[in-house]
């Protein structure tokens, strides 16, 4: 059994459109979304063996902010990466670690989770997921697998979701 967890990036700052998509931190809300997750994330009481990231950086502030003493294996491809690249990386760099955290973007982290947990293993857990994915989201999942490259469809099951509006209503949606 393995453990991959999704952790989306923090909500990105906009205020400057001449900025490339890459190079967007985060505002304001954001640094302390990412913190607050970064709280739930360690309390929740798994230890990372490997932790895989996109070089974005709204993703690096996102780990400064949520996890600034995790070491991160920054990944290229995790860029605005499909699933199929998401567990590609992770067959790839995650080695003969049981407890892997993949951080970056949507759609593919939602994507992840839509391929790897089967119907028989849907709950109200992925309910919540699979309507909405948002910002600094944190899913856990387990993985009837002993090795990394034999991720595949259905070979999931979904047992842990939270948003930065979950533990601080504040940080709901605006409108």
């Amino acid at each position: 059994m393995k453990i991959l967890a999704l952790l989306r990036h923090a909500k990105s700052d906009w205020d400057d459109l001449a900025k490339r998509d890459f190079d967007r931190g985060l505002n304001d809300r954001g640094r302390k979304g990412a913190e607050l997750i970064g709280e739930h994330i360690h309390a929740h009481g798994i230890k990372w063996d490997c932790v895989l990231a996109s070089p974005a950086e709204r993703v690096k502030q996102t780990m400064t902010s949520a996890m600034p003493e995790t070491k991160v294996v920054y990944d290229a491809r995790l860029y605005l990466a499909s699933s199929d690249t998401i567990l590609e990386a992770v067959a790839d760099k995650a080695g003969d670690a049981e407890a892997v955290l993949v951080v970056g973007h949507n759609p593919g982290l939602q994507d992840v989770l839509l391929d790897l947990v089967s119907p028989s293993n849907e709950n109200a857990l992925f309910d919540e997921a699979s309507t909405k994915f948002p910002t600094a989201a944190f899913a856990v999942l387990e993985c009837d697998v002993d090795d990394w490259s034999k991720l595949s469809n259905g070979g999931g099951k979904l047992t842990h979701f939270a948003r930065p509006r979950d533990l601080d209503p504040e940080l709901g949606p605006e409108f």
